[in-house]
């Protein structure tokens, strides 16, 4: 692919894409271009005066957007089940689900289901957000999950016997954690579509280095004011940061198990392009045994069940 901008996207009039975390960085940006692009977007927020506020600037720079706001705060996985229930009683035929919402780097903190959070909202939250909406998205053509990770996955492994951080928590390490079982989830769930032979495409997409205030909402310290200084001077804007997922999300030729990042040196910056993930998190082996404990650890077990035989 060459120089792929928000440009290049098809027309999404008459489909319906959930992003979360929408309300500020990658998740606005993304939000914003696919309602400029006809698509009816439900924008799933945790703050509802923030999603507000967000949701009158895209209705300021696109005036005809069709789109809505949805609460959601990933961090109760009671809340992450009774959104998505929600949203198959309202019959909402979805095409199209970015899982892109996340937070970095925080001191050690624990969702209300007792997970570290990091590792409850990057990815426990999502893989339940996904599994019950698997079904909904299979009754669609062309539709499609992205994951968003992060180039820190390659710093990643899943800590099995110290998930929660109690024993030697490490603000970075568990945020790689986190992005490397956004990685292991998203491939495994290609895996298990295509020998499902279900119609959903299963993406990963990541920003590179994108100035945003993930860098900085999460971080203290001296790790804040690094971020701060990085996304000022090193970090491409959240417009390009979004260009991935935009990819992963709409272009006819992305397939399935394909992860998208920045074309540019060391991923850091550049147009969506096809990366190669590190070789640990593309073992089949490893991903079976994470998702075996994905599903204990959330109480979902995603259907893959054709609708032939349903």
């Amino acid at each position: 692919m060459s120089k792929w901008t928000e440009q290049a996207m098809p027309d999404q009039s008459g489909r319906t894409i959930l992003v979360t975390g929408a309300n500020s960085g990658l998740g606005f940006v993304t939000s914003r271009e696919l309602a400029r692009k006809g698509a009816h977007v439900l924008m799933a927020v945790r703050d509802p005066a923030r999603g507000e506020d967000a949701l009158a600037r895209i209705r300021a720079a696109v005036p005809k957007a069709s789109i809505e706001l949805r609460r959601l705060d990933l961090a109760d996985l009671d809340q992450v089940k009774s959104f998505a229930r929600q949203l198959i009683d309202d019959k909402v035929p979805l095409d199209i689900l970015i899982n892109n919402a996340g937070v970095m780097m925080p001191p050690r903190t624990l969702t209300g289901q007792g997970f570290e959070l990091q590792f409850g909202v990057n990815h426990l939250a999502h893989f339940a957000l996904t599994g019950l909406l698997l079904e909904t998205l299979a009754k669609r053509q062309e539709s499609r999950v992205v994951t968003v990770s992060s180039d820190l996955h390659r710093r990643g492994h899943i800590h099995f016997d110290d998930l929660d951080g109690a024993k030697n928590y490490g603000r970075i390490a568990f945020y790689a954690q986190s992005k490397f079982a956004n990685v292991l989830f998203a491939l495994e769930l290609d895996r298990r579509l295509r020998a499902a032979s279900l119609p959903v495409r299963s993406l990963l997409a990541h920003p590179g280095y994108a100035a945003t205030n993930l860098q900085t909402s999460g971080p203290t310290g001296l790790l804040n004011l690094f971020m701060r200084i990085g996304n000022r001077f090193m970090a491409q804007s959240m417009e390009m940061g979004a260009l991935p997922q935009l990819y992963a999300a709409t272009a006819p030729q992305a397939e399935s198990g394909q992860f998208i990042g920045p074309d540019g040196r060391t991923e850091m910056k550049g147009y969506p392009t096809v990366v190669q993930p590190i070789a640990s998190a593309r073992d089949p082996d490893v991903a079976a045994k994470f998702w075996a404990l994905s599903e204990q650890l959330t109480g979902i077990k995603p259907s893959f069940a054709t609708e032939t035989s349903i």
